[in-house]
């Protein structure tokens, strides 16, 4: 519809050219007949006047100064000879009967037949007549016949130029848009006037201009640019607000998608958001500034036993436990408040479900920011760490039994050491026993009595050394297998080295290894479980003894050594041990599983002493490693924290 209005408007506004031309050209035309006619009046004026052929040619160069189209009048007489004539002083035309005067054309003998014929004036088809300088022009003449009494008496002829005409008649209105100019009907251009400008589009009218005896076409040429595109005012609007309405729409369905895609997306967002939510197991929650629950999901919802209903817009939180809200409460104002920032590792705290059991949890905090970068308030992640703990729990049991199990499996290794080391004893005091025996059932003499009692008192002395020294052994043995609760005291670290010796020893005399102590003087004593590092300490030595049961090893030294460690950037001091052998050394193979559960390089090995021995090292929070000994062998590190308050001798 746009482009078929934008096309009438353009037919309209050519028809209205075209319009206003035909008008133009009309009206131009009128203007000719007009001059034609009032220069008729002028000319029978001059008969009226024309007493004498002087005063006529006087009156007629007036005529032709004032009517510039007229070139010349001439008066005849019946006999068409020249009786007198006056040019225009406006050029010189050479005239070709100026010397005879008698002759004539005869297209113009034809035009005074015919004007005497009718008794009125006649016009005489165009003919080129000669200028100066090789110009010429088209004229026309008219003839009017002289009458007297109803007689003719002679004639009038006035000589016309059509550029004249156009020009004095027609030129001085027309616009530099267009051209006028006289044709004969079959088209031939006679004269022309008007500018050689050209336009885009040319319009046309002809209107023909008919005179008595002759017939001419006036023309008149219009160019003009094409039709605008908006030709009008109302055009011009309605096409603005239909390309606006256009725009707007495309616009407005471009958006519209743009919001359906951006709907779209949300409702994903919002329902990849909602099956997370559902699916976590992580309790979550929001607070605004003022400390209000402003969002919970179901998995915490779960977790306290109270539906989102229930809790959210509170300010108090139902599941804190009675005796720890006061707590609570002012752990949450200095949080709101900016005074403490929640740690990044979380912490942790007790809550209690709506049924007021209580539970462990792990809180992580962090600042609750807007789209527009506001902080709005906080938002909680929650963990319930009952599982853990229990884990924790039945893993600390489950370590327990591991060491209980492994000094087990030391003190059946050392079965055949105790065999040995008891034998020697037993076997001394059944000696003494049978020769105190022996004493007794011999009587002796008065001399020899009391020197029978001196014997007698050595042997039972012996006897009791020996017990003792079968106890001792089977004490220590005992001590070590036996499985106590776990508790932390702080000890001597000499103690600790003195209380593995005797099972240390019972190992050394079987496989001939020298076995040497290093206790520094003035150490502090260490925070530990005594029975878990003597494991350690007996584990770290019976390997070390064990890498050097190789019949290339002339010397076995196992050398245990206890020193004061560094001191740390916080302030901890350190007390270190250290077990070194002469063996073969670690391999780079071996080094890479040293620590790793159930790897073990021996047949009868169960893999977990050295994985034992570091954990409870880093339980105690020390560190266990090992490094090569020069020439040969390996040496075993473990640090344990001084007691800070333990003063040193």
């Amino acid at each position: 519809m746009l482009v078929t209005m934008v096309w009438l408007a353009g037919r309209y506004e050519a028809s209205q050219v075209q319009e206003k031309l035909e008008r133009d050209t009309a009206n131009a035309v009128g203007d000719v007949r007009a001059a034609l006619s009032r220069n008729l009046q002028d000319l029978l004026a001059l008969q009226a006047q024309g007493d004498g052929a002087g005063v006529w040619r006087q009156h007629a160069a007036e005529l032709l100064q004032q009517r510039r189209e007229l070139m010349r009048v001439e008066w005849r007489g019946m006999d068409m000879r020249l009786k007198a004539h006056a040019e225009t002083p406006y050029r010189t035309v050479p005239w070709e009967d100026e010397k005879n005067g008698t002759d004539l054309h005869s297209a113009e003998v034809l035009t005074c037949t015919q004007a005497r014929r009718v008794n009125g004036p006649s016009y005489s088809p165009s003919r080129f007549q000669l200028l100066g300088d090789g110009l010429g022009t088209e004229t026309m003449l008219v003839c009017m016949p002289l009458t007297e009494n109803g007689h003719v008496t002679g004639y009038l002829l006035g000589t016309y130029s059509l550029h004249g005409i156009l020009v004095n008649h027609v030129g001085k209105a027309l616009p530099r848009t267009q051209e006028v100019s006289f044709t004969e009907p079959d088209g031939t251009r006679l004269a022309l006037v008007g500018a050689a400008w050209r336009g885009s589009r040319m319009f046309t009218a002809q209107q023909l201009l008919d005179l008595p005896g002759n017939t001419l076409v006036l023309r008149m040429d219009s160019w003009h640019h094409a039709p605008s595109v908006f030709p009008n005012v109302m055009t011009a609007l309605v096409t603005a607000m239909s390309i606006a309405l256009m725009s707007v729409l495309v616009v407005l369905v471009r958006d519209n998608r743009r919001r359906l895609s951006a709907e779209r997306d949300l409702g994903d967002a919002l329902a990849f958001r909602k099956a997370m939510e559902d699916s976590l197991v992580t309790g979550m929650r929001a607070r605004d500034l003022q400390g209000r629950i402003t969002y919970v999901n179901p998995a915490f919802c779960n977790m306290v036993g109270f539906s989102a209903d229930e809790l959210l817009g509170l300010n108090v939180a139902p599941y804190w436990p009675p005796e720890l809200a006061e707590e609570y409460t002012q752990r949450r104002d200095s949080r709101l408040s900016g005074a403490s920032p929640p740690p990044r590792q979380g912490h942790e705290s007790v809550f209690m479900r709506k049924d007021g059991s209580r539970f462990p949890v792990l809180i992580f905090e962090a600042p609750l920011i807007n789209a527009q970068g506001m902080h709005t308030g906080w938002m909680s992640a929650f963990i319930d760490i009952s599982e853990q703990r229990r884990m924790e729990e039945v893993s600390r049991a489950s370590q327990e039994r591991l060491q209980a199990t492994a000094r087990l499996a030391t003190v059946g290794e050392m079965a055949s050491m105790l065999s040995h080391e008891l034998t020697q004893p037993l076997v001394a005091i059944s000696s003494y026993a049978t020769g105190s025996l022996n004493m007794l059932k011999h009587d002796a003499g008065a001399g020899s009595a009391e020197r029978q009692l001196k014997d007698l008192s050595m042997a039972m002395t012996r006897i009791g050394d020996q017990a003792e020294r079968a106890g001792r052994v089977i004490k220590s043995v005992r001590d070590f297998v036996r499985r106590r609760d776990k508790s932390r005291e702080v000890v001597a670290p000499a103690e600790l080295v003195d209380a593995v010796m005797p099972l240390v020893q019972l190992q050394a005399h079987k496989l001939r290894v020298k076995v040497q102590v290093e206790v520094a003087q003035d150490l502090p004593g260490v925070l530990c479980d005594p029975t878990m590092v003597e494991q350690v300490l007996l584990n770290l030595a019976r390997n070390g003894m064990q890498a050097m049961d190789q019949p290339d090893i002339k010397e076995r030294v196992l050398t245990l050594s206890v020193q004061r460690g560094q001191q740390d950037l916080s302030g901890q001091r350190w007390v270190e041990f250290s077990v070194m052998d002469c063996g073969a050394g670690i391999s780079e193979e071996v080094a890479l599983q040293l620590f790793t559960p159930f790897f073990t390089t021996r047949a009868e090995g169960m893999g977990l002493g050295l994985s034992l021995c570091r954990t409870v090292v880093e339980q105690h929070g020390g560190h266990l490693d090992y490094r090569p000994h020069r020439p040969s062998g390996t040496q075993f590190l473990f640090t344990l924290p001084a007691h800070r308050e333990s003063r040193e001798n």
